[in-house]
């Protein structure tokens, strides 16, 4: 038997500084504000995205993603988050919700409905993401 003991967390999130970290988070993606919207994530914040053939290991990888798509004309409409769940552990906590997402490419419209789970931790006094998995919302659902 270990005699290994655990400690707790140092601090402990509410779930309105989660909100408030959301809300950050989808203001600047909406505005495609790309230096607000990452300033939202850890540099070693992962990315799981159904669009993308494979999971993006850091924020740096990520940021050439966006900037790949903004260099094609590629730009957030509109977006909004709904049904959001939150559940605080601690310093870490797991937000989910529901995304509705309009961008443009050279001025063609696309709309899509998703669900997206973040993971926030609390990082030298910033509530950073460190995770964020993005799917599509079943048909049934929508």
């Amino acid at each position: 038997m270990s005699t290994e003991q655990i400690t707790a967390p140092s601090a402990t999130l509410t779930e309105s500084q989660v909100h408030e970290a959301a809300d950050r988070l989808v203001a600047a993606f909406a505005a495609t504000d790309t230096a607000a919207y990452f300033r939202c994530f850890a540099t070693e914040a992962s990315f799981v995205f159904h669009t993308e053939p494979r999971r993006l290991d850091d924020r740096a990888a990520y940021e050439r993603l966006w900037a790949a798509w903004v260099a094609e004309g590629w730009r957030v409409e509109s977006c909004r988050s709904t049904a959001r769940l939150v559940q605080v552990h601690g310093d870490t906590a797991v937000l989910s919700h529901d995304v509705l997402t309009t961008t443009s490419t050279n001025g063609r419209e696309e709309t899509t409905r998703e669900r997206e789970t973040i993971v926030f931790r609390l990082i030298d006094g910033d509530l950073l993401a460190v995770h964020e998995h993005l799917s599509a919302q079943p048909e049934d659902e929508r």
